[in-house]
């Protein structure tokens, strides 16, 4: 992955350019701990040569895997930055086009860069918490 920073005020903001192979959710997560980004928005464009999304069970309180074995295009990819329990962690949603023109989406598990996921974090001054809500079996924001 390479990367610049492209504004530094009112709000930092960085563009990360992944390249061919890397996994998307764990490069995006090891630079937010990195840069130690605490309130974060994520956007990105490009490719995936395979992925797998999720979908939230309630019941289970868990996510179903759903698998994309082949190469698909990043129509949409958003989510934030915040503190989880293990440090400042990517949440991300992604919408994946496939060769067909269909799609599938849902919360980006895995996805690996081919050839290119070109990246926008917009960091915030302010720090958001996730906390763990175990009647829903998730961590979400609280601010505060």
């Amino acid at each position: 992955m390479k990367w610049q920073q492209v504004q530094q005020t009112p709000e930092a903001v960085y563009v990360l350019v992944l390249a061919p192979g890397e996994d998307a959710l764990a490069e995006i997560t090891g630079f937010a701990r990195e840069r130690d980004l605490r309130a974060s928005q994520v956007t990105a464009v490009g490719a995936f040569s395979q992925a797998v999304v999720g979908w939230f069970d309630r019941a289970a309180k868990d996510y179903r895997h759903i698998g994309i074995d082949e190469q698909c295009e990043v129509l949409s990819l958003l989510g934030d930055i915040a503190v989880g329990e293990d440090g400042p962690t990517a949440h991300l949603h992604a919408v994946l086009g496939l060769s067909d023109g269909t799609t599938r989406g849902g919360h980006l598990l895995e996805g690996q860069v081919w050839p290119t996921l070109e990246v926008i974090v917009r960091d915030s001054p302010a720090a958001l918490a996730k906390v763990h809500r175990p009647d829903l079996g998730l961590a979400l924001i609280d601010p505060g």
